[in-house]
């Protein structure tokens, strides 16, 4: 049950798209963090899940792309992981017809703008996100029926994103957000556990991309679902 926090600039701006992905996920899983983890595709940067093999977010000079789960999808023996569709967005391949994955969000940012396909099953549905800053969960984007996205999207939308370490003022944000129980509705930073899934935060990313290309940088919680001070760096 991620948290992606996505501001799209005004056009001939000149500034670049900012995106705050924060990852639940189950503990237990292995995954690596942002590297160059697929000798066939060198020039993707990602957050690997070691599982499966695909990505939960990847990046290239020219493109991010972020998963996020949600109700639904396919049914059946042949299921297959929904982190090959990163992998393929960031390749710039088409969204498969027909889908084998459980439902998802799929964040997809270029120089063209950011657009958003969820699935639940039957047709995917594509929301083009205007300029302006947009919050998405387990259900659709800005969705005020989602309890985190209607007490922060706000807040996120006044908080300034300038110079390097543009991701400090939202930063600044999530640790205000984790003052909340992490089993609230509400929390950013999670313990899903009573809500029916093993999945806690276990990490915090930060990527722009502009006419210089894409940078990201991450960092890990030290204890899964508990806020702690993060100092963000990009890949080695």
């Amino acid at each position: 049950m991620c948290t992606v926090v996505i501001r799209v600039p005004e056009p001939g701006s000149g500034d670049e798209v900012r995106i705050l992905a924060v990852r639940d996920e189950d503990p237990a899983r292995p995954w690596r963090p942002l590297g160059r983890w697929w000798p066939e595709h060198p020039d993707v940067v990602g957050i690997q899940d070691v599982l499966a093999g695909g990505a939960w977010l990847a990046a290239t000079d020219e493109r991010v792309a972020v998963l996020l789960n949600r109700a639904g999808g396919a049914t059946g023996d042949r299921i297959e992981s929904r982190g090959t569709l990163v992998m393929g967005s960031v390749a710039g391949n088409a969204v498969p017809d027909p889908l084998r994955t459980l439902g998802f969000n799929l964040v997809e940012v270029t120089r063209d703008g950011a657009r958003v396909t969820a699935w639940e099953g039957g047709v995917p549905r594509v929301v083009d996100l205007p300029p302006g800053t947009h919050m998405l969960a387990h259900d659709d984007v800005d969705d005020p029926t989602t309890a985190r996205v209607l007490a922060w999207r706000d807040e996120f939308a006044a908080t300034p994103t300038d110079g390097d370490r543009w991701w400090r003022g939202w930063l600044d944000l999530l640790a205000r957000t984790a003052a909340l129980d992490p089993t609230d509705d509400r929390a950013i930073i999670r313990d899903n556990r009573p809500h029916g899934y093993p999945t806690l935060t276990l990490l915090v990313c930060a990527a722009s991309l502009g006419t210089d290309g894409v940078t990201t940088a991450m960092a890990t919680l030290q204890e899964p679902g508990r806020w702690n001070d993060l100092d963000l760096r990009p890949p080695r």
